[in-house]
């Protein structure tokens, strides 16, 4: 049987480096895609790679990142059109395999077995390609089989091509932290850690009977992934299966105290949430709120909707709710994930609540909303609760107060 042959392809930076090509003015510059970009209470949900050496991090507050480049630029999400720039990409991908998965807007696994180029020129062309006619720039992995595809484009950024073989994977990879293996989260690393394992190496090197014991399944997919065993399908285009949740997290850079400081960094979450629903043409059923303290212990908690939702407002009022009623605050909050789970698609037959109107209006109000946003970001429109002076409203049983009128 050939050798299959996998690439990865990350976009650098995309959300900034999406930005830089719509305005390029901007090119040369520090640039951050915040939330709420006018308001100090938003927080940095991306930056382009001159930001990243000033030491600017994800899920700073506006304020944290201007201290710290005091020339950077801030401008708003535009979710709309980085969900046409992804597009393009994919219909790049499309011309040299029908095997692309994608993984979020901005990376891709394609198999390239059947094409009768060397994947290192595949993946040459695919760089200069999205380079010359979108104006970003990918990091490409080449390797057998997915894992190691999408640690070679980890290994090298940005614009660049990294390939692994079956025949020095163990002098590239075996060297690097464990964290740097897809599907191996700080809980799992920080467990790893404690039985002296800090290397893939260490980790290839485990018997993998300890560490099903120790993780389960995951364990020994572990063990598989390290050892380059992996071999799961890239899925054909179009082909993947529907999300079961969608999420978005962060980790804060200064921690969160209390309740207060938690809220400007919910509603930045579920705004985002809420667009990628909209995007996917999906609703959601429940929400799930994962905190991981600042002694990085981790603890989650689920409620149900009364009826399914795309609103941010719902999601955020309901995950606010489920933070007042279950954390207690023993310890700073470092990183807060929301997720939208138990997942159907908008066309799904359901019975309408006694809110069902209400429920309506909200629908298509945020639909509204997305569009004036696609058009002059974020910063046009920003919840009040962002303003700094306005609660949420009060969360009952998955459904929000209505908002106090502008």
């Amino acid at each position: 049987m050939a050798e299959r042959k996998i690439l990865h392809s990350d976009a650098n930076a995309f959300y900034a480096s999406v930005e830089c090509v719509l305005h390029p003015e901007l090119k040369g510059r520090a640039v951050a895609v915040c939330g709420s970009a006018e308001d100090r209470h938003g927080i940095v949900l991306a930056k382009s790679e001159l930001a990243k050496r000033t030491g600017i991090k994800t899920g700073m507050t506006n304020r944290q990142a201007k201290a710290l480049c005091p020339d950077l630029v801030i401008v708003p999400p535009h979710h709309d059109i980085y969900a046409k720039f992804s597009k393009r990409l994919h219909e790049i991908y499309g011309r040299y395999t029908d095997f692309v998965e994608p993984y979020g807007l901005d990376e891709c696994w394609l198999d390239v077995t059947r094409c009768n180029k060397p994947s290192l020129q595949i993946a040459e062309e695919l760089r200069e390609t999205v380079k010359r006619e979108i104006g970003i720039t990918v990091s490409v992995g080449v390797s057998f089989n997915k894992v190691f595809a999408k640690l070679g484009s980890d290994l090298k950024k940005p614009d660049a091509v990294t390939e692994i073989t079956r025949e020095n994977f163990r002098e590239k990879v075996w060297r690097l932290p464990c964290s740097d293996l897809i599907y191996c989260g700080r809980a799992t690393t920080e467990k790893l850690k404690s039985f002296g394992i800090r290397t893939i190496g260490e980790l290839a090197h485990c018997k993998r009977e300890f560490l099903e014991k120790q993780f389960g399944k995951n364990g020994g997919k572990l063990w598989q992934n390290a050892n380059g065993l992996d071999d799961t399908p890239v899925s054909r285009y179009g082909e993947e299966e529907q999300a079961k949740q969608v999420g978005h997290g962060v980790t804060c850079v200064a921690d969160l105290s209390d309740l207060e400081e938690a809220r400007a960094v919910l509603v930045a979450l579920t705004q985002e949430i809420g667009q990628k629903l909209r995007l996917l043409k999906l609703q959601a059923n429940g929400v799930q709120v994962t905190v991981r303290d600042n002694g990085l212990a981790f603890e989650s908690w689920q409620e149900k909707l009364e009826t399914p939702t795309q609103s941010a407002a719902v999601l955020a009022a309901a995950s606010l709710d489920i933070l007042r009623k279950r954390y207690q605050w023993k310890r700073k909050i470092r990183a807060l994930t929301v997720s939208a789970i138990h997942l159907e698609s908008v066309e799904a037959p359901r019975q309408l609540s006694l809110f069902g109107e209400t429920d309506e209006k909200q629908r298509r109000v945020e639909e509204a909303l997305d569009k004036i946003k696609g058009k002059f970001g974020d910063g046009a429109i920003r919840p009040a609760v962002l303003l700094g002076e306005t609660k949420l409203p009060e969360h009952k049983n998955g459904r929000q107060a209505p908002l106090p009128k502008a």
